[in-house]
Formats: structure tokens, C-alpha cells, sequence
């Protein structure tokens, strides 16, 4: 499974809607915040596919958050997956 750390910047003033709709979702852990707006997650997801299509449209579901930034990124399950046949990402180009 892919996993990766965020930081999400939202408005202060909007913490605790923030709070509340991550933790709803499964896979995700806050793991804390400050006062400037900044919130540290973790996001352990099916697939890369999935994980950044959900994390795209975090800004547009969630009042307040202004951006949501990778600091780190591991897929090394779905590497294992891709060479057992078990998984096929999705090709955003065209062969």
C-alpha cells in the first residue's frame, strides 16, 4: 500500500472542520498542527491512483484547506504488486 506524509495548510480559524472531515477518512492519521495553519497527516491508501485523486480534491471538498503538500512518499507494496500482476496503475498518457 502507498503511503504518504502531508502537510496540509488551511485556515486557522477553520481547524476544527478540518480535523473533523480527515478523520473521517479512512487511512488517514492526524498527526498534529499549529497555530499558522499547518497539519501534519498521514495517508495510507489502496493505491497511488486512488491516493491522488482523493488528495486533489481535498481543497475543493474541505472548507479552508488551502493546499495539501507532499513531504514524502512510499510505494514500495505497490511496486510488489505491479511485478506479482496483481495491480495495474492507470496510464495518464496515451502508447
Amino acid at each position: 500500500m502507498p503511503i504518504a506524509g502531508l502537510v496540509v495548510c488551511f485556515l486557522p480559524e477553520k481547524l476544527e472542520e478540518v480535523k473533523a472531515f480527515l478523520e473521517q477518512l479512512s487511512g488517514v492519521e492526524i498527526h498534529g498542527w499549529n497555530d499558522k495553519g499547518e497539519m501534519v497527516v498521514v495517508y495510507e491508501g489502496e493505491t497511488l491512483d486512488e491516493m491522488e485523486r482523493e488528495i486533489k480534491e481535498w481543497p475543493k471538498r474541505i472548507e479552508g484547506v488551502l493546499s495539501v503538500n507532499v513531504a514524502y512518499f512510499n510505494v514500495e507494496d505497490e511496486v510488489e504488486r505491479i511485478e506479482r500482476g496483481e495491480y495495474i496503475p492507470e496510464r495518464p498518457w496515451k502508447e
